[in-house]
């Protein structure tokens, strides 16, 4: 069973798969924090990411020859952008506070935490769903 095909389990796949890629562009802003003239860096809001790929909408799915489809195709970069807002810059033209980025990956780690349990949990209410037992 391929539970891609759920939109519950796909979303929080692409929610995980957002949160992956925003630790990486996140611990290269870390990584980078002593480079002279480096700008950090962060991905759009995942909301904003999802709304612009649905087109204003949710996805329809024909289940039926007379349904209307749904819109074909899936996107799966996320917008990178320097980020905004930085507190200070350095001498060298550095903008990178490393507080400013240590906050940002811990809040990234909640919200990859919480979408991993919320998949969890509709796991094991498919599985009890299915088997009737936990």
């Amino acid at each position: 069973m391929d539970l891609s095909q759920y939109s519950l389990f796909s979303l929080a796949a692409r929610r995980l798969d957002y949160l992956t890629q925003r630790q990486t562009v996140l611990a290269q802003n870390v990584a980078n924090a002593d480079t002279p003239g480096y700008q950090p860096h962060d991905l759009e809001p995942f909301e904003r990411v999802l709304s612009s790929q649905q087109q204003g909408g949710a996805t329809l799915v024909a289940t039926h020859p007379q349904h209307f489809s749904g819109a074909a195709g899936r996107t799966t970069g996320y917008g990178e952008s320097e980020m905004a807002g930085a507190y200070e810059v350095s001498p060298t033209g550095n903008a990178v506070v490393l507080e400013q980025q240590m906050l940002a990956v811990g809040e990234t780690a909640m919200q990859h935490q919480l979408t991993s349990e919320l998949y969890r949990q509709h796991m094991s209410m498919l599985r009890i769903a299915v088997t009737g037992r936990r």
